[in-house]
């Protein structure tokens, strides 16, 4: 008698409590998949944004014209963000009050880490997802194989002669349920932690941008008291 170890066989012959384990191992990865997709595209077009925006502001462009540029997107992200809303809350406070620098550099940088903080948790939005899956399902796919095994030796006791031929197929569908597991949770760690560095290293170019940009700005307000 011979037995049909076949993987696809394996799962249909699993029992119920194994292939709803199964399922939600698949469903899961799926899921992490597309989110692995769609968030690798939304990082690398953000740092396009950003080395481009980079270039662009360091080449000696005026100020105001970059402003005035970048009001008519109504899409901006990352530095463009940063800056669009750091120049406009300093265009407001420069006309209010342009002899007090205290006030303005601390308008414009409140304006600016807002701005971050909003590029950056758009950034890490559903990252926590992925880490879901890459920690909880290896154990997820471990319940299903110890379920299947107990199932396995519940079988097993039961019979007058046992033999491997007649164990092993419980415990091989038990153990995939480990496999798919493993499966779902190393993409998502590593993509875990691929992106948490990669937003990382943003954050950090943001943090450098405002204060760069800051310092830029107590310069313009100066120039402009002088020249006033």
């Amino acid at each position: 008698m011979s037995t049909d170890l076949s993987i696809l066989q394996l799962i249909i012959d699993a029992s119920l409590v194994v292939k709803i384990v199964m399922g939600l191992l698949v469903m899961a990865s799926l899921m992490s998949w597309a989110l692995i997709m769609t968030k690798s595209g939304k990082i690398s077009a953000t740092q396009t944004s950003v080395a481009r925006f980079e270039d662009r502001f360091w080449s000696g462009v005026s100020l105001n014209s970059l402003y005035e540029e970048l009001s008519q997107k109504t899409n901006r992200q990352g530095l463009e963000r940063i800056f669009w809303d750091g120049f406009h809350e300093y265009k407001r406070a420069i006309g209010v009050d342009p002899a007090s620098r205290l006030s303005l550099t601390d308008s414009v940088q409140r304006a600016m880490r807002v701005a971050s903080s909003k590029e950056v948790d758009e950034l890490e939005q559903n990252l926590a997802f992925l880490a879901t899956v890459g920690s909880t399902s290896p154990y997820v796919g471990l319940f299903g194989t110890v379920w299947g095994i107990m199932n396995s030796f519940i079988s097993l006791g039961q019979m007058q002669q046992a033999t491997l031929g007649v164990v092993a197929p419980g415990i091989a569908e038990a153990l995939i349920a480990t496999a798919i597991g493993l499966f779902a949770a190393i993409p998502a760690v590593i993509a875990y932690n691929r992106f948490s560095d990669k937003i990382d290293r943003l954050n950090v170019s943001y943090d450098n941008f405002r204060e760069e940009f800051t310092a830029l700005l107590e310069r313009h307000a100066a120039a402009q008291r002088k020249s006033a």
